[in-house]
């Protein structure tokens, strides 16, 4: 699992730049195992987290307002070395772009990300992440908003449909919306673009959500639009 040194060092003299540099990432990797940095739920934090993959570690985004636990998370995992430039092709190489938002468990998190965590995982050690990674899909919303067609950022949304577990069903719900919408964009509502984009659900904002299998919902965007002018 963890890359083997490619030179044993013991030639007498000063030791080269190379090998010098992975005696440090092996020092970086055991100062990150031996002292993590806690996660703690509701922080709110921008910062990456570490995730146990398996036997690995993976460095994961975590989701703005899907961060608070206590239980699960929404996280997507990316590639040890982001934002750097060649990070997205090798993680595209290897799988990584191949997942979307997961619901992790907290209790994989190790903590927050930190550089010497790069050793333990599959892109580190030249592995493709695995199909099953261990985590469900996070759920996904469906947004309808009416924008007003000054472009300016004046606008309403009208009605949140979700959580959708799979976006195949997201994306039919999406269609047969964008087709009863179809033509009377202009009447529904004078003045304002109807807009429709699929995103992830927001679970702090659960009770504003519609569940779609549980109403008509080209039913209810037509009562949400007829609020709109009242």
């Amino acid at each position: 699992m963890i890359r083997r040194l490619r030179r044993c060092g013991h030639a007498p003299g000063t030791i080269s730049r190379e090998d010098q540099a992975v005696v440090d990432e092996f020092r970086a990797m055991l100062t990150a195992l031996r002292n993590p940095e806690p996660w703690t739920p509701g922080t709110g934090s921008a910062r990456d987290i570490a995730v146990r993959v398996g036997p690995f570690v993976e460095r994961a985004h975590t989701r703005p307002g899907d961060d608070h636990g206590p239980d699960l998370i929404a996280v997507t995992l990316v590639h040890p070395d982001t934002p750097q430039a060649g990070a997205y092709l090798h993680g595209r190489q290897l799988g990584y772009t191949g997942h979307d938002w997961l619901r992790c468990p907290t209790t994989s998190i190790v903590g927050y990300w930190q550089p010497g965590y790069t050793q333990l995982t599959h892109a580190a050690n030249g592995l493709h992440l695995p199909d099953d990674i261990g985590m469900a899909p996070a759920n996904y919303a469906l947004y309808i908003e009416a924008r007003k067609r000054d472009d300016s950022n004046d606008g309403h949304t009208l009605l949140r449909l979700g959580p959708y577990t799979q976006t195949r069903h997201a994306q039919q719900d999406g269609d047969q919306l964008t087709a009863a919408l179809d033509g009377r964009e202009t009447t529904l509502t004078p003045g304002y673009r109807i807009t429709m984009r699929f995103g992830p659900l927001n679970v702090s904002d659960h009770q504003l959500f519609t569940d779609p299998s549980k109403t008509d919902f080209v039913t209810l965007l037509d009562t949400a639009v007829r609020s709109m002018h009242d």
